[in-house]
Parts: structure tokens; sequence; C-alpha cells
């Protein structure tokens, strides 16, 4: 017969595999604003978030802190390096209005989880203190992580249209808290079942808001390359009789 904890560390793994592809989901929108050289729309809150989230989980995941945690602490020490990266182009991508709010979102987390681990590795002496310590602090910085995608919800509400809201990150999502809640479930680990459990609801929210509002953005792609390519036509038509009339002058020996 299979132990409980052969399945969770199954679950685990699996777990590693789904957030590896959750982190790496954005790749598509870092490609877009690669090539464009700009942000655009795109918010840095969801990615500020699930840094600090995977830096504390780090902490979380520490031998000192909660030993028997290696599945946690690999998938969020290699989450904390994709999430930096993005978090980088950000800063290099905004425009001068935004990029000093990012820098300083980025340099506060920073701050904040160095001296978290500074005072549990410190001043707390017990392996329970100081897993509850950086559990509850996890709980609360994993909802907000969560929770960071409802500014991009807000704007889908009011655009009517899903193009700032990755579906590729939204799926990930949904699966991530699944497999991770099941995984705290397992062998009940509070820490790691709340934030998972209520990502799972906002992930499913999102698929809905998708599910909503997909034609209509199709709709408006189409409508906005049509009048784009109406757009260079006019340029062409009003450039002919220009280029015409300098045909004829240069003939005219004008």
């Amino acid at each position: 017969m299979v132990s409980t904890e052969i399945i969770r560390t199954a679950v685990g793994i699996m777990g590693n595999v789904i957030a590896l592809l959750l982190f790496l989901s954005p790749l598509p929108t870092f490609c877009r604003i690669w090539k464009k050289k700009t942000v655009e729309q795109f918010s840095a809150v969801p990615y500020l978030a699930t840094l600090l989230n995977c830096m504390l989980w780090v902490v979380y995941g520490l031998p000192l802190v909660h030993p028997h945690s290696t599945l946690v602490l690999t998938i969020n020490g290699s989450g904390m390096a994709i999430e930096l990266f993005y978090v980088l182009m950000f800063i290099v991508f905004s425009d001068r209005k935004n990029r000093p709010r990012v820098i300083s979102m980025f340099v506060a987390e920073l701050v904040f989880v160095a001296l978290v681990g500074l005072m549990v590795l410190l001043f707390i002496h017990s392996y329970q203190q100081r897993s509850m310590v950086v559990g509850v602090l996890c709980v609360f910085f994993g909802t907000m992580m969560y929770a960071a995608p409802l500014a991009a919800m807000k704007l889908v509400i009011q655009t009517k249209s899903v193009e700032y809201m990755p579906l590729t990150l939204s799926v990930a999502s949904f699966f991530n808290g699944v497999c991770w809640t099941t995984y705290a479930l397992l062998k009940f680990d509070l820490y790691i079942t709340i934030p998972n459990g209520l990502g799972v609801m906002f992930a499913v929210a999102q698929l809905v808001l998708y599910a909503l509002y997909y034609k209509s953005t199709q709709r408006e792609t189409e409508e906005r390359k049509l009048n784009e390519g109406l757009a260079m036509q006019e340029v062409v038509v009003i450039g002919e009789p220009a280029s015409k009339a300098y045909s004829a002058a240069a003939q005219n020996g004008l």
C-alpha cells in the first residue's frame, strides 16, 4: 500500500513542475515587451507580489526555519530567480513616470525579506516558532500574490478586453493552486493551504472573465488591425498624387 508521505512527495514534485510552468507562463508577455521596448498597460504588481512571495517561502523552507521542506525551497528558489528577471525587465522598459515606483517597491521588498530572515534566525530559537512567524507572513503575502491580478481583472471589466490578462498565467495559477492545496492537505499545513486555496478561487474568477470577454477582445483586435490597414492605405493614396505631381514637374523641367 502506498503511504501518504509518498503520495504527498509525488504531488509536491508535480507541484514543482506546475509552479515552474506558472513562473514561465508570462514569457510571451515579456517577449512582446522586449520587442516593443515598452510595458504598455501591463502591471508590474503581480510580478512584484510573486517575487516577494517566493522570497518569503525560501525563508520558510530553510532547514533552520522549517526542516524537511526541500520541495518548497527548490521551486520557490527557482521562482525567485525568474520573477527577479521579470521585475528587472519592468524597470528597464517602464516609462519615467512608473519606473521610480517599481524600483522603490522592489528595494522595499528586498529590505523587508532580509530583515525578516535576520530577525527570525537571530531572535527566535525554535523551529516551531520560526515556522509560525514566517508561515503567517507567507499566508498574508501569498494571498496578496494571488490577489494581485485583481488589478488586471478590473481593467478587463472596464475595457471588456482580456488583452492585458494573459490566459496562460490564469490557467497555470489555477493548476498550481490545486496542486499545492492538495499537497498541504495530505499532511495538513495551514500556512500552505490558505494562500493556495484562495489562489484557486482567484484563478477561477480570472478564467470566468476570460470566457466572458474573449470574443469581444477578438473583435476589438480585428477592428484595430482593420483600422491600421485602412490608415496605411490612406497614406499611400494621399502620397500618390504628390509623387505624380513631382514626376510631372520633373518632366516639364520645373
